[in-house]
């Protein structure tokens, strides 16, 4: 695809959450797909259903992606605005089958209230190898450079509830 093709694209709709202890510690999931020369931590994300709530959309990827269920998380905030980001041109054809040129993602802070134990990656459709509590700054240090800037963001917007 050429990089006018990829622009013409529309971005998915998605959801982010940044899960935070009770020490204000955030969530950090290294990707499957990851290697050891290019390691992919994140937050839990994913796409919105046709016709789903944003908030119910976050409740349901944490319970796919790491298996918290509503009852274990205490919603605080959610972000003022969509962001985008865009995946890198080369990316475009091998992800979401070169449908869309990124994603827009409501974001959603929400506190875990469960024990550690109670994190389990070992889900129907396994998206991460491991897991760990870390600091704002360690976690915009473990995200690809293209989603950097979307990070940097949701870290400033709920910084108030951050180590």
């Amino acid at each position: 695809m050429t990089p006018q093709e990829v622009a013409a694209l529309p971005y998915r709709p998605c959801v982010g959450i940044m899960l935070i202890n009770a020490q204000g510690q955030i969530f950090a999931a290294q990707r499957l797909d990851s290697t050891a020369e290019a390691p992919a931590w994140q937050m839990p994300q994913g796409g919105i259903d046709p016709g789903e709530n944003p908030g119910l959309a976050a409740l349901r990827e944490l319970e796919e992606e790491i298996s918290v269920p509503p009852a274990l998380v205490a919603p605080l905030a959610e972000s003022r605005d969509w962001l985008a980001y865009d995946l890198p041109v080369e990316m475009v054809p091998r992800i979401w089958g070169g449908r869309y040129r990124g994603q827009k993602q409501r974001w959603f802070l929400m506190r875990y209230l469960g024990q550690d134990a109670q994190i389990d990656l070992a889900t129907a459709e396994p998206e991460f190898s491991d897991w760990r509590w870390i600091g704002a700054q360690d976690m915009l240090e473990a995200i690809v450079p293209f989603k950097r800037a979307i990070y940097a963001q949701v870290i400033e917007e709920f910084g108030d509830w951050l180590a």
